[in-house]
């Protein structure tokens, strides 16, 4: 549901080694744009809330205040783990806390309403299903910025390229041109050559054929004309 891929922008279960040697295995490890990792947990227990939920009235409060020291000793748990400092990774400097039912962090923030800032002051933040869901289309939503920004300079550096090849077209085409005038120029002084001024070529050949010369072939007719006329 949040548009995100497994194992392209999320991993689950991965192993990591600290500087130390010891090694830590996240629940889930989310991949932001720039290179960023969030770190996603989901192991906080929730035995004393079944208890709660199903304990008799004066049992209640015993089991409500276990299931809110199960949080804070989880909270703790997770917080001294310090994902952030793994050398290996590049992690934001919290990690959520997935509480994986609405009810379950709703009656313990509503015991001690000082739950959620005190895990935020040791870099965990805690989410639910629907926070969480949000969270992550919040992710996919970077990623779709990204992909667009990518796409945007993808985009100029194709402009860019074409922009240049046309470039080179036209200047190819521009001496093409040059290339044709110039041979048209030299076309016309050839053809002038051939039918302009008394004696021009063609009316010098036309005359020798009209002596008796032997051809099987004769000239074009308005070429003949104009030699004729530039001749008078």
């Amino acid at each position: 549901k949040s548009g995100l891929e497994k194992d392209r922008e999320y991993f689950v279960q991965q192993n990591f080694q600290r500087e130390d040697g010891s090694r830590v295995m996240p629940d889930v490890v989310l991949h932001l744009p720039d290179s960023k990792i969030m770190i996603i947990d989901s192991k906080v227990s929730l035995t004393a809330y079944e208890q709660l939920v199903n304990a008799e009235d004066e049992e209640r409060p015993l089991f409500l205040k276990a299931h809110v020291n199960s949080i804070k000793k989880h909270v703790d748990q997770l917080s001294a783990k310090n994902y952030q400092d793994l050398y290996d990774i590049e992690s934001p400097d919290f990690v959520l806390m997935f509480i994986p039912i609405e009810p379950a962090f709703a009656v313990a923030i509503n015991e001690d309403n000082t739950l959620y800032n005190k895990a935020f002051e040791q870099n965990i933040v805690i989410v639910t299903p629907s926070t969480l869901l949000a969270t992550l289309r919040t992710v996919d939503t970077m990623w779709n910025n990204e992909k667009q920004q990518q796409n945007a300079m993808e985009i100029a550096k194709q402009a860019g390229a074409l922009y240049d090849k046309f470039e080179g077209l036209v200047s190819d085409l521009t001496g093409v041109g040059k290339k044709l005038d110039a041979a048209k120029t030299d076309y016309s002084a050839a053809m002038n050559k051939l039918v302009e001024g008394k004696g021009n070529l063609i009316s010098r050949v036309e005359k020798i054929k009209k002596m008796g010369a032997k051809a099987k072939k004769a000239l074009p007719e308005s070429i003949i004309k104009r030699a004729s006329e530039d001749d008078i």
